[in-house]
């Protein structure tokens, strides 16, 4: 990468951290996967139940792999030949979990995480019930603020994740948001998360690539 580029990144991710942790959340940079799974074996203890939500980020960076081969109550929502059963419940247990990963559709500079989910089985857990919540994401999710956050997710990551799902929506031809009020519309749960109760409860760790939508 441009050493300029690069500098640009650094300077832009300093700054998104240290708004994270004036919101009670904490803010983590890591340059590549080696270094997000040193990080994620510290922050996860042994024998400790973990849960995920959706996420492209963390089959990328080989978060799942990760949490297959370690010593964790891993509730995987992805195993092979899990029912539909299985999973709602999975769902639910991801709400007591010690640990929830998943990923963010945008993150300001100002420290706020945007969201947007189809059922809530991804933002719920982000919100309330897990004692540790940890967010992986690519520096390509980062924002300057709340407009350009719900831009970002409108017109760009939720139409490419409708067509990775699948559904017949607008968004899937045109290629952008139209507000669409489709039953197989994946845009139900619009959520911002300004600041934590609780210092540190969550925690995003921002990999110095691109990744997921």
């Amino acid at each position: 990468m441009d050493e300029k580029v690069l500098w640009y990144i650094e300077k832009q991710v300093e700054r998104t951290i240290k708004n994270l942790n004036r919101r009670n959340m904490a803010g983590f940079y890591v340059k590549d996967e080696v270094e997000l799974h040193k990080l994620l074996k510290s922050l996860l203890e042994d024998n400790s139940i973990v849960g995920v939500g959706d996420s492209m980020t963390l089959f990328e960076t080989g978060a799942i792999d990760f949490l297959r081969r370690g010593n964790y109550l891993f509730l995987d929502k992805y195993k092979e030949g899990i029912t539909k059963e299985e999973k709602q419940q999975i769902y639910l247990n991801n709400f007591t979990a010690d640990t929830f990963l998943c990923s963010t559709n945008a993150l300001t500079e100002e420290g706020e995480l945007y969201n947007i989910d189809g059922n809530g089985s991804r933002v719920a857990p982000m919100i309330y019930g897990p004692k540790q919540v940890i967010l992986v994401t690519g520096i390509n999710k980062i924002v300057k603020n709340i407009e350009e956050a719900e831009k970002r997710v409108r017109n760009y990551a939720a139409p490419i994740d409708a067509k990775r799902l699948g559904k017949e929506t607008p968004c899937t031809t045109l290629g952008y948001c139209v507000d669409c009020k489709s039953p197989n519309r994946i845009c139900n749960d619009f959520t911002i998360i300004r600041g934590q109760f609780i210092k540190d409860r969550i925690k995003v760790i921002i990999v110095g690539k691109q990744l997921g939508y």
